[in-house]
């Protein structure tokens, strides 16, 4: 095909002439001599197998040819333009579109404000925050239905390569009027004679785990398990109940009128971490919001400290 002889040099050279009505003037502007732009301009003639300017020993004008086609090479190299300005802007990371998985406490709470910070750093990225269960977040990953995820710490496959960015304390989340909240921090072996409520399986063994060092009678033992942190808070917000979750989910607690406690002997981190892909790059724009996410989060997180 003649289309495939044709450059973008050679475009450049005979919108170049036709502007600079003169081959001199256009060598000087493209930094060539005259001939190089004589023979460019006579390639583009060839692959076209038009004429494209009237010679004469005293100017050069386009032909009729050249002025019908003058319109169509200035949009040729302005569409090949604005291809390089885009690639420019995905090397820069300032453009592109990522997705992000994250589970509920997290998405609700860590990730908002860390977007709107980073979009406003980044005004040609566009996020989108894809809400997901704790155990799908890896899938979610190697399935590429998400090009990194966010949450807590979960084991992997070879597909994903799982990089932890935050520790967050465990903290007991109550009404001020609570038993346990008149004082600064709370023992582990205290929440034994108090009625507690778990959130998920994932918020249940993770108590379960807590008290592996104690007999099986003197663990502590949700009173009852709820499929949903904000159901957790919900039920904490009356008087008799209280819920543990990671300091992280401050924002939305307190949003139902909870405190925090600190839980001690022994204190418990939740390790936050950041999944992504081991066999595909990310985009520019993912990997500039994974730098963001790693100077952003201990910074915001109350009681929380960075792993990176």
């Amino acid at each position: 095909m003649a289309l495939l002889r044709i450059t973008p040099r050679q475009l450049e050279a005979f919108v170049t002439v036709a502007e600079a009505e003169g081959f001199g003037e256009a060598a000087s502007r493209l930094s060539l001599t005259p001939s190089a732009i004589s023979q460019l301009v006579a390639e583009l003639e060839s692959a076209t197998g038009l004429r494209l300017f009237d010679r004469t020993t005293r100017r050069v004008s386009l032909s009729a040819a050249g002025t019908e086609l003058l319109g169509a090479a200035r949009d040729a190299l302005g569409g090949l333009d604005r291809v390089l300005r885009s690639a420019a802007d995905l090397r820069s990371r300032a453009r592109g579109v990522l997705r992000v998985a994250a589970p509920l406490a997290i998405a609700s709470t860590l990730l908002p404000p860390a977007i709107d910070t980073f979009v406003l750093q980044h005004p040609g990225v566009t996020v989108q925050l894809c809400d997901s269960a704790v155990d799908r977040l890896v899938d979610a990953v190697a399935q590429a239905s998400a090009d990194f995820a966010l949450g807590p710490d979960r084991p992997t496959t070879d597909e994903v390569h799982r990089e932890p960015v935050l520790d967050s304390p465990w903290v007991l989340w109550c009404v001020p009027g609570h038993p346990l909240a008149g004082t600064p921090t709370v023992d582990w072996a205290d929440l034994r004679a108090h009625a507690l409520v778990a959130a998920g399986r994932d918020h249940e063994q993770s108590i379960d785990r807590m008290g592996d060092a104690w007999p099986a009678t003197e663990r502590v033992v949700p009173v009852q398990v709820v499929d949903h942190l904000t159901t957790a808070f919900g039920l904490a917000a009356g008087s008799r109940l209280a819920t543990l979750a990671p300091a992280y989910t401050g924002r939305l607690a307190r949003a139902f009128g909870l405190e925090s406690r600190r839980v001690t002997n022994p204190e418990v981190m939740r390790q936050v971490c950041l999944y992504r892909p081991s066999r595909r790059a990310l985009p520019p724009a993912a990997d500039a919001f994974a730098d963001h996410l790693r100077a952003w989060l201990p910074v915001h997180c109350t009681g929380s400290t960075a792993l990176t």
